[in-house]
């Protein structure tokens, strides 16, 4: 397992070297998405319209901030569930999306998405937000306001930190972990 240091948004060279297991410092822009976001990104693609972001090479944080206090950027900014952006994922990697971060599992749709489309998912520590949200030093909501939380944001990372579970090669960090539990 590595550490690196990484620049977003993302290229397939980066992309590539990356490893299940191994920890990224992620600097640079990154943008949020939770359910509702997906679910309105995934009906401009079906519908041939342009999407209120570029995706091609970007990182989606699947989360929805608290808002921030006086004097801070952003509130509380943990990982939600990435489960449920599963059934939007592979569209979204196919317009060149190169990355998310969220926590748990995602489908075999998903997974197979990932290595054919060179991408890579990071978990992001669940439970820790308080503490994530101090990585974040600028926060803009660019895409559907109305949505509160759940809107989209750019977010300016400094240091951010994430565990590479899926790689672009079909590495798996939660089969791994089974397996060595198991004693495999």
């Amino acid at each position: 397992m590595a550490e690196y240091t990484l620049a977003a948004p993302l290229t397939d060279d980066v992309v590539e070297k990356l490893r299940a297991g191994d920890l990224v410092f992620l600097n640079g822009i990154i943008y949020t998405g939770r359910d509702a976001a997906h679910k309105k990104l995934f009906e401009l693609i079906q519908e041939g319209k342009e999407l209120p972001v570029d995706l091609k090479g970007q990182i989606i944080y699947y989360v929805g901030p608290s808002p921030a206090r006086p004097g801070q950027v952003i509130g509380s900014a943990g990982p939600t569930t990435s489960g449920r952006m599963d059934a939007y994922t592979p569209a979204l990697l196919d317009l060149g999306l190169k990355g998310m971060i969220g926590k748990g599992l995602r489908s075999q749709e998903v997974l197979d998405s990932i290595k054919k489309n060179k991408a890579v998912y990071f978990a992001a520590t669940g439970g820790a937000a308080a503490l994530i949200s101090k990585r974040i030093v600028k926060s803009e909501v660019v895409a559907y306001p109305e949505l509160g939380p759940e809107a989209i944001y750019c977010l300016e990372v400094e240091g951010f930190p994430v565990i590479v579970v899926n790689d672009a090669h079909g590495g798996d960090l939660y089969s791994m972990g089974r397996k060595q539990y198991q004693g495999e």
